[in-house]
């Protein structure tokens, strides 16, 4: 573990494409702690990757005990409707938001490097799941209650017992770690 490093448990999420992987990665090989993420506990393995939604239980006991395996970790990705029990476990929620254009752009870009020009363009193997990816995802700032949105996971906040640092706007990632790092710094002890 990083020297003075915070004992915080920190989990991360915000809609799909605004950099919660990314930022949890730094942030957990900054403070020398495991970074996990949901969607490895979401979907199971398969070639192409998330294609099949892993059972709810499957997903809770699998992240039970990854959890389980380390006092502290960051934890990036969304976990509402299914991650209720991990809430008493989190120190740290971070929100990260950034405006729409930019986030699709980011997804577009990497659906791109996942898969490759030709596969997403009309008439790619890959064509129908990137067109109804970048829908859903285009719904998460006006989406409803019932999926994965701006809306249900302000609703999944008034649950969570401890700080969340909301972090919104176009910001790089080191402005993002020095912004968690402040909040870690502010922390009551």
């Amino acid at each position: 573990m990083a020297p003075n490093s915070p004992n915080l448990r920190i989990h991360i999420l915000g809609a799909s494409g605004s950099g919660t992987t990314t930022l949890g990665r730094g942030l957990a090989d900054e403070l020398g702690r495991p970074h996990l993420d949901s969607d490895s506990f979401f979907w199971l393995p398969t070639v192409p990757a998330f294609q099949t939604v892993r059972r709810k239980e499957e997903r809770q006991r699998l992240l039970s005990e990854a959890l389980g395996a380390s006092p502290l970790w960051v934890l990036s990705g969304s976990l509402c409707g299914w991650g209720d029990p991990f809430i008493q476990h989190f120190d740290l929620v971070v929100f990260l938001w950034i405006p729409h254009e930019l986030r699709m752009h980011r997804l577009h870009e990497r659906e791109i490097a996942r898969y490759g020009p030709a596969a997403i363009e009309p008439g790619g193997s890959r064509h129908d799941a990137y067109q109804a990816f970048m829908t859903w995802a285009a719904a998460y700032d006006e989406g409803d209650i019932t999926m994965r949105s701006r809306r249900q996971h302000e609703a999944w906040f008034q649950q969570i017992p401890c700080r969340v640092l909301r972090l919104e706007g176009d910001k790089t990632i080191p402005q993002l770690l020095a912004a968690v790092h402040a909040a870690i710094q502010d922390r009551p002890a």
